[in-house]
C-alpha cells in the first residue's frame, strides 16, 4: 500500500505542521489547498490516505468526499473545526473513515492515521480470491477490497468493507453493536457510539441491497443487533 498521503488543508500554518509531522513518520505528502487542487491531485496520483478539511475556499470537503467515493475506496479522514454531532455523522455517512476535530494533539492525530491505515489489511476477512455470496448478485474480491454487483463495481470505504467482511465471517449470527465496534474499529475512536454503527450499516445496505428500505442480506434484530442472511 502506498505511503503517499494527500493533505487537503487551506490553513498554511496547519498545513506545514501536519506535512512535517507526516514526513517525520515516513510518509510522502502531496498538498492541496482547495477542492480544485485536490481533484487534480486525485486524478494524477494514487494515494493511500486523504486528509480532508471540510471548509475550503472553493467548496467543502463533504462534497469532495462524495465525489471521490463514486470511484474510489481510498481511506478518508476529515479534519475540521466543527464538533457538531450532525457534521460528524454526515462525514461518516458520506464515506469518511474517521473525523478529527481541530485543534488536535499530534500524537492522537498520528495514532488515528495509523489506525485507519491498518484497517487496509481487513483482519478476519474472507480469504478466497473470489467469493460468490449465496442468493445475491454480489461478488466479493477480498484481496482487492472490491465488491461487484450485477457486473458493476461498488466502491466501499475501508470501514464498509471491514463491516461486510465481519458479517461474512459470521453468517446467520446476531452481532451486537458493541461487538461490531470492537471488531470494525479495534483501535477505538472517541466519536464511536451506537449511531455510528447504524450509519455504517445503513450506508452498506444502500450499496449492496436491492431494496435498502427492506433489506434481505443485513437484517435488524431489535434490541440485539444485526444478522447477515447471505
Amino acid at each position: 500500500m502506498t505511503k503517499r498521503i494527500l493533505l487537503v488543508e487551506d490553513d498554511e500554518s496547519l498545513h506545514r505542521g501536519i506535512a512535517f509531522t507526516l514526513r517525520q513518520e515516513g510518509f510522502e505528502t502531496t498538498g492541496a489547498r482547495s477542492v480544485a487542487e485536490a481533484r487534480a491531485a486525485v486524478a494524477r496520483q494514487t494515494f493511500g490516505l486523504i486528509l480532508l478539511d471540510v471548509q475550503l475556499p472553493d467548496g467543502n470537503g463533504f462534497d469532495l468526499c462524495s465525489e471521490i467515493r463514486r470511484s474510489s475506496d481510498v481511506p478518508i479522514i476529515f479534519l475540521t473545526a466543527s464538533d457538531q454531532e450532525l457534521d460528524v455523522v454526515r462525514g461518516l455517512d458520506l464515506g469518511g473513515d474517521d473525523y478529527i476535530t481541530k485543534p488536535f494533539r499530534l500524537r492522537e492525530f498520528l495514532s488515528r492515521v495509523h489506525a485507519v491505515l491498518r484497517r487496509r489489511s481487513v483482519p478476519g476477512a474472507v480469504q478466497q480470491e473470489q467469493h460468490l455470496l449465496p442468493n445475491s448478485s454480489l461478488t466479493l474480491y477480498p484481496k482487492e477490497l472490491r465488491v461487484v454487483k450485477d457486473g458493476q463495481d461498488i466502491p466501499l470505504s475501508l470501514t464498509e468493507f471491514r463491516l461486510l467482511s465481519l458479517f461474512l465471517a459470521n453468517p446467520r449470527a446476531v452481532l451486537s453493536k458493541d461487538h461490531i465496534i470492537q471488531k470494525v474499529w479495534p483501535d477505538g475512536v472517541e466519536i464511536l457510539d451506537d449511531n455510528t454503527v447504524a450509519v455504517n450499516v445503513r450506508r452498506l445496505r444502500e450499496k449492496i441491497e436491492d431494496d435498502p428500505q427492506n433489506p434481505l442480506l443485513i437484517t435488524t434484530v431489535r434490541g440485539a443487533g444485526y444478522r447477515w442472511n447471505g
